[in-house]
């Protein structure tokens, strides 16, 4: 059990030095208003469901659409409803000696990232779904999204780390269940190759 514990509180440690190293070597003045805006546009997942909107008007996205709001939806519930009250994690800024953070006090718990997971949830069915001129662009603004969370002081390393897991099982389900099979067809042929 001690060992356990010891290993909890090195990770516990390493996720307040990154959060640390994070706020003096990588925020810059110029920078942050960028990640401001880049993470606010995770907010109670809207820039999400505006694209999984827009994908349900033209019939050949359609699929994609609904998969992504239905993986932000299950991410959303999950993350904010089961996992957040049940773990009851304090956030870093509340924490961690001299970190601060920059878009102001969060008033829901820490772990796991609702902005990481629900992004990886939509965005990983829209990757697998449609070609790589619209899903590898939504991978990256997940990634954004999940990093800018670290950036302004809201959430652990590990709090990210499993939200993006979690999001992109969802998001796997989702699609390996309801996807198109024309998609899951080239998923295989990919594999195949490999």
């Amino acid at each position: 059990m001690q060992v356990l514990h010891d290993i909890l509180a090195g990770i516990l440690a390493a996720d307040g030095n990154v959060l640390l190293w994070i706020q003096e070597y990588l925020r810059f003045e110029w920078l942050t208003p960028i990640m401001v805006r880049i993470t606010h546009l995770g907010d109670k997942g809207f820039i999400w469901a505006v694209i999984g909107v827009i994908l349900l008007f033209p019939k050949k996205t359609r699929r994609a659409g609904i998969l992504s709001l239905l993986a932000l939806l299950s991410a959303h519930l999950l993350c904010n409803y089961v996992l957040k009250g049940y773990v009851g994690r304090i956030r870093p800024y509340e924490v961690i000696d001299g970190l601060s953070c920059i878009i102001g006090k969060v008033g829901s718990f820490s772990f796991p990232s609702g902005h990481t997971m629900t992004a990886f949830a939509a965005a990983v069915v829209i990757f697998k779904s449609r070609p790589a001129c619209l899903g590898v662009p939504v991978m990256v603004l997940a990634f954004l999204i999940g990093f800018t969370r670290l950036y302004v002081g809201v959430h652990y390393p590990t709090d990210v780390i499993f939200g993006a897991i979690m999001g992109t099982l969802i998001g796997l389900i989702f699609f390996w269940i309801f996807g198109d099979k024309k998609y899951k067809e080239k998923a295989r042929r990919k594999r195949r190759r490999c």
